[in-house]
């Protein structure tokens, strides 16, 4: 009985367990600003899996036609919205798929992707994937992404 009552007090004594995600980047591989090597997630949370986000208005019209950067600003615009209405930013983003036309310039596409949505301070997991075509013929990227978000207790 004495136990139960000293066990019931630590735990009531415990703070709620936090999200706490940590970036692995081991020494013996290349760094990049870009993206980390692994990301480990520990805590109570919610798991946002954002499904492939093309060019596409709110009108579904496609925007920047054969222009990569348009598009991947688009892209980018698309992604924040979906992140915004579930109470998220980029920043909790621990994994990025791009699927890029093969043809397109992987570099312009990502820089305007990350000047819409902003270089994160430690950035995701990134998975870039050239392909032969996509559910349209106009689209030339596609992003799809995992974010993680704390439980309040």
């Amino acid at each position: 009985m004495l136990s139960a009552l000293l066990c019931a007090a630590c735990t009531s004594l415990d703070p709620t367990p936090m999200l706490t995600l940590r970036h692995v980047n081991p020494d013996e591989m290349h760094k990049n600003p870009a993206f980390s090597q692994a990301i480990t997630v520990h805590g109570p949370h919610e798991t946002v899996y954002v499904g492939g986000q093309n060019a596409v208005d709110v009108d579904g019209q496609i925007v920047g036609r054969g222009d990569v950067a348009l598009q991947a600003t688009q892209v980018a615009r698309n992604v924040r919205t979906v992140l915004d209405e579930v109470g998220a930013t980029s920043d909790a983003v621990v994994k990025w798929n791009v699927h890029l036309v093969q043809g397109q310039d992987a570099r312009v596409a990502m820089q305007a992707f990350l000047a819409e949505l902003g270089v994160p301070e430690r950035p995701p997991t990134v998975t870039v994937l050239l392909v032969a075509g996509l559910a349209h013929p106009d689209f030339l990227l596609e992003v799809d992404a995992v974010a993680v978000l704390p439980i309040d207790g």
